[in-house]
């Protein structure tokens, strides 16, 4: 039997039926020559994303960058290759302006092979027509929440008289793991909760994990969950039955006052990979006798591999390809009586598309006067944030039910709430790992987002921040109570291996200011960032404001680390600090000057800015010649052997922290002027000897 003998399904077009066949003999082959992937899911859903794709999704394949675009997450990212077989058959085409197609029949054969652009999970920034990198189960559909919120604000911000300019639905495809994860909860109830009407989960119910059925640990009533949730739940019974399916999209664009989760009932197929020793966890490929078997189930030619039959790109081109350029069509048309019409707003329109900073956005960031008492960092960041956001349009965010703490609310500025989509504080309520994923939403949609808690609990959001950093997304996260200073609270809220752990994330801007100007030059730094996250890690204490008419200019941040006291010559001892410890440094080197020492200060406040910078640069900040270092940090003392040498002191965190007083616990755990002036001391008198 050929390809264009197979048989149809009650009320399938012959065309149609072909097309979504096609999409499970591509994954098929795909995942059977990779000996390596995840069919079932691709196989089992593959009528489900046909008919989003080719009946409803707003999407220009010829234009696949197009700004008003509907958003498709695939969140079981396993299910990789459903996603490729679309955006092969649907003609997406590449984005680097190439003219050539995203991807091509020759990408599909090199499905999870090195410096492919079908990698093993969906990876944005590396193929085209993919809109976030999923993989771990929960993130892709709370990013979505973040892409539905963006969508909201700007519709509500930006309209050309009655006609909005940005109104694009989200759509996410999830599994039963994605439901599993607590972050799905999170953002779901934060989604009911705004009324996110624009949002759309289709939950692939197959009740099928890696160690087995969903009921060894899943029994819940899904349905009853997001009703609770505040969502409307539509049901498909068989992911077959693509006349259902359709009508569920339907009553979705229909709906105004709430996300909608479409649960579709599929059966998932499982094979036995043909290599010895490859685990079926990690592989679903069939089996060279299993392939044919199931390529007859479709009335494919069993021999036939990476098959597209006559007429199934002809049926994406007359589908999602002539229904995505009539509606860019419109949309460029809109946006040619916006230029003519109302040039300000078109303007504003293209800086944000850009992603550039509006002219004059850092006129009214402060300069901090000297000040022996000074403000908390926290403090001054607010000050700055405050000063940013009127010349920000684009500057939204909030925190994870601590913004008084945080000091992060836009002052003037209304809340983004159910019926104010266009607010720009968000209260994301004590959610820190949801906002985590929300903000990368909200970046992936061309905002700049940022979300806000206390340092310690960083440890909740570490995957999104990482996604983040791999996704290249330049989004921000405020962190307050950044050290044992944090005092009374205790060891459960003082971070200490916090500031490596964010440091250890490859591409991950981590900033310590050490004073209120170096939290405005901090920043000038993030703003600038177009390709990577940055993290803040301010205090909760009050830290002096540094007079820059005796140190150095707080600019010297922009490089990372700064000579800010120096000597005349070369030193014979550095000192080295960040943040609330960089005072302590300049205290000793006062005294140590008095004495005739030959004294240098070093203010670190990110090691990533340091490092980018050229070896001569780094060298002149830190003399390899000396060797006489004292580096201060109330963290982990992992990781600055490399800025103290082998035979400097660090005075840092070997422990957790305790519950007291603020001075008690720096007396107790050594960061005090004496301890650094006796540390001091002490190298000075080695490399005496």
């Amino acid at each position: 039997m050929s390809a264009a003998d197979t048989p149809q399904k009650a009320g399938i077009s012959e065309i149609d039926q072909r097309s979504i066949d096609t999409i499970r003999t591509l994954t098929i082959d795909a995942v059977q020559k990779a000996n390596s992937g995840h069919a079932g899911a691709p196989m089992a859903l593959a009528p489900v994303a046909f008919t989003l794709w080719n009946r409803y999704l707003r999407y220009d394949p010829a234009h696949p960058t197009w700004p008003n675009r509907d958003r498709f997450v695939l969140s079981v990212g396993h299910a990789s290759m459903l996603l490729y077989a679309l955006i092969h058959l649907a003609g997406v085409a590449s984005s680097d302006g190439a003219n050539v197609p995203a991807l091509s029949l020759d990408d599909i054969k090199r499905f999870r092979q090195l410096d492919s652009r079908t990698p093993g999970h969906p990876e944005y920034h590396f193929t085209t027509g993919v809109e976030v990198t999923t993989g771990p189960l929960g993130q892709g559909v709370a990013n979505s929440v973040g892409m539905a919120m963006g969508a909201r604000y700007l519709n509500d911000r930006l309209a050309y008289g009655d006609r909005p300019l940005f109104d694009f639905n989200v759509y996410a495809l999830c599994s039963d793991g994605d439901l599993m994860e607590g972050v799905s909860g999170e953002a779901a109830s934060i989604a009911g909760h705004l009324r996110l009407a624009n949002l759309c989960w289709i939950y692939d119910s197959n009740t099928v994990t890696i160690e087995g059925h969903t009921d060894l640990a899943f029994s819940e009533e899904v349905a009853t969950r997001f009703l609770a949730y505040g969502w409307q739940v539509l049901r498909v019974a068989d992911a077959n039955d693509v006349h259902a399916l359709a009508g569920s999209i339907e009553t979705f664009l229909q709906s105004q006052d709430r996300p909608t989760l479409i649960i579709v009932n599929s059966v998932i197929g499982y094979g036995a990979p043909t290599k010895q020793g490859t685990s079926k966890a990690h592989s679903d490929a069939l089996g060279v006798e299993e392939v044919k078997g199931a390529k007859r189930a479709y009335g494919w030619p069993e021999e036939a591999e990476f098959l597209v039959p006559d007429g199934v790109y002809e049926n994406f081109r007359d589908g999602i390809g002539a229904r995505g350029a009539a509606l860019r069509a419109e949309w460029e048309a809109l946006m040619a009586e916006v230029r003519a019409g109302d040039p300000g707003l078109a303007a504003e329109v293209e800086t944000y598309l850009k992603g550039e900073l509006p002219a004059g956005w850092d006129a009214d960031i402060p300069t901090f006067p000297a000040d022996a008492k000074g403000l908390a960092t926290r403090e001054s960041s607010g000050k700055v944030l405050n000063a940013i956001a009127p010349r920000m349009p684009w500057l939204l965010g909030g925190s994870a039910d601590l913004a008084p703490s945080n000091k992060t609310k836009l002052d003037g500025e209304a809340a983004l709430g159910p019926f104010t989509p266009g607010g720009r504080n968000l209260h994301f309520g004590v959610r820190e790992h949801a906002m985590g994923s929300i903000v990368n939403g909200l970046g992936l949609v061309g905002l700049r987002a940022y979300g806000a808690t206390f340092l310690v609990f960083s440890d909740y959001m570490r995957p999104p921040i990482r996604l983040a950093a791999l996704m290249e997304l330049p989004i921000f996260h405020v962190f307050t109570h950044d050290s044992i200073g944090v005092g009374e609270d205790g060891p459960t809220h003082q971070p200490v291996e916090h500031l490596l752990a964010l440091r250890a994330i490859p591409g991950l801007i981590t900033l310590r200011p050490a004073d209120a100007n170096e939290v405005a030059e901090a920043y000038r730094v993030i703003m600038g960032l177009k390709h990577q996250p940055a993290v803040l890690a301010l205090s909760r204490q009050p830290l002096p404001t540094l007079d820059r008419s005796r140190y150095a200019p707080a600019s010297g941040l922009a490089k990372g680390a700064y000579v800010l006291a120096d000597c005349e010559g070369t030193p014979d001892l550095i000192l080295i600090g960040t943040g609330s410890e960089v005072q302590l440094c300049v205290g000793a080197y006062e005294t140590l000057t008095d004495e005739g020492a030959k004294v240098r200060v070093v203010s670190m406040p990110s090691w990533e800015l340091f490092e980018r910078q050229d070896e001569a640069y780094r060298e002149s900040v830190l003399p390899p010649a000396v060797t006489a270092r004292v580096a201060v940090e109330q963290a982990s003392v992992i990781g600055w052997d490399r800025y103290a040498g082998s035979a400097g002191t660090i005075l840092g965190m070997h422990t957790f922290g305790s519950s007291a007083p603020i001075k008690d616990l720096q007396t107790k755990f050594g960061f005090t002027s004496a301890k650094v002036l006796e540390a001091a001391r002490a190298q000075l008198a080695r490399v005496k000897r």
